[in-house]
C-alpha cells in the first residue's frame, strides 16, 4: 500500500501540535511587523502574534506567500520520510500566491506524484480538507482519488465570520476602501463568507449579539459532518460555541468539533473580537 503525505500551509490555521500528531506538514507563510519578518508558526506562534498585534503602537502586520523553495523542502522531506505520493492543499489562489509557489515546487519533482489542490477557501476551510485527506490516506485511498474527493468536497465547506470592523480586511487589500467606509458609517457588525475563493459580505447587522444569532443561522443550514469554531482574541467564544452546537441539525459528536484560534497568516485580515465557524456539511 502506498503512503500518501498531506501538506498544507499556515493559512489553514491548523494548530501545529494537532497537525504534527496527524502527520500534516505545514509550510509557513511570511508575516511582517514593520522591518521584522517571521515564518508563521515557526518563529512566531499564534499567541506571540496576537500579543504583538494588540500591543500599543504596533505596526500593522502584513503577510506574504511561501516561496517555491519552501515547498521544495517540504516535499523532499515527505519523500525522504517514506511517502510515495503527496496531496498538497492550499489557501485559495484568489487570496494568496501560495498555491502558485506550491505548483512551482511541484515542478521540481518531475518523476514524483504530487497533487496540488486549491481549497478555494482559507483558515480551517482548508484545514478541514487537509484533515479529511489524512483520514482517507490512513484508509489506504490513493493520492489521485484523495485529490479528487477533496476537490469535490470543497463545495461542502461553509465559512462564516462576524467581524467587529471591516478595517483589517481593507488594510489587507481584501475589500475596497468604499466597502469598509459603508460598514463604518452604518456602524454595522459585518458577517463575511469565504466562498469560491472570494471574501464576500454575507450580512450586515447592528450589534454583536445579532451578528452571532445570524452566524448560527448561516452555519446550521445543513447537517454538519465536521465543525471548526474560529475566533480571534477578545471574542467570547465559549458562549458562542454552546449557542451554535445547540442548533446543529441532528446534533454533532463533540469529538468532531474543534475550537481554533486564528493564527498569524489570517489574523491580520480579521482583527480582534472576531468569531465564526467552518462547517464541512454532510454530502447530500
Amino acid at each position: 500500500m502506498s503512503r500518501v503525505a498531506v501538506v498544507t500551509d499556515s493559512a489553514s490555521d491548523l494548530d501545529p501540535a494537532r497537525a504534527a500528531s496527524l502527520g500534516i506538514a505545514i509550510v509557513p507563510l511570511i508575516v511582517s511587523f514593520g522591518a521584522e519578518t517571521f515564518s508563521a508558526g515557526v518563529n512566531l506562534t499564534t499567541d506571540q502574534f496576537w500579543a504583538r498585534m494588540t500591543a500599543p503602537d504596533a505596526p500593522f502586520p502584513t503577510t506574504a506567500a511561501c516561496s517555491p523553495g519552501d515547498f521544495q523542502l517540504a516535499y523532499q522531506k515527505a519523500f525522504d520520510e517514506g511517502a510515495d505520493a503527496i496531496v498538497s492543499i492550499h489557501v485559495a489562489g484568489t487570496l494568496s500566491g501560495t498555491i502558485k509557489a506550491a505548483e512551482i515546487g511541484r515542478a521540481m519533482f518531475k518523476d514524483k506524484e504530487i497533487h496540488v489542490v486549491d481549497s478555494m477557501s482559507a483558515s480551517m476551510g482548508e484545514g478541514v480538507l487537509a484533515e479529511l485527506a489524512v483520514q482517507m490516506a490512513g484508509m489506504g485511498v490513493a493520492a489521485e482519488e484523495i485529490a479528487k474527493v477533496v476537490t469535490r468536497r470543497r463545495d461542502d465547506i461553509g465559512v462564516y465570520l462576524a467581524l467587529d470592523t471591516l478595517e483589517y480586511l481593507k488594510r489587507g487589500g481584501r475589500i475596497s476602501g468604499a466597502q469598509a467606509a459603508i460598514g463604518t458609517l452604518l456602524s454595522v457588525k459585518p458577517i463575511i463568507e469565504v466562498k469560491h475563493g472570494l471574501v464576500e459580505t454575507a450580512e450586515r447587522v447592528r450589534t454583536r449579539g445579532k451578528a452571532r444569532e445570524k452566524l448560527v443561522e448561516l452555519l446550521t443550514q445543513r447537517p454538519i459532518e465536521r465543525l471548526s469554531i474560529l475566533h480571534t482574541t477578545d471574542a467570547g467564544v465559549d458562549e458562542f460555541t454552546e449557542q451554535l452546537l445547540a442548533k446543529v441539525p441532528g446534533g454533532i459528536d463533540r469529538s468532531r468539533v474543534t475550537i481554533d484560534l486564528v493564527g498569524p497568516s489570517v489574523g491580520p485580515h480579521l482583527g480582534t473580537g472576531c468569531v465564526g465557524g467552518v462547517a464541512l456539511y454532510r454530502e447530500a
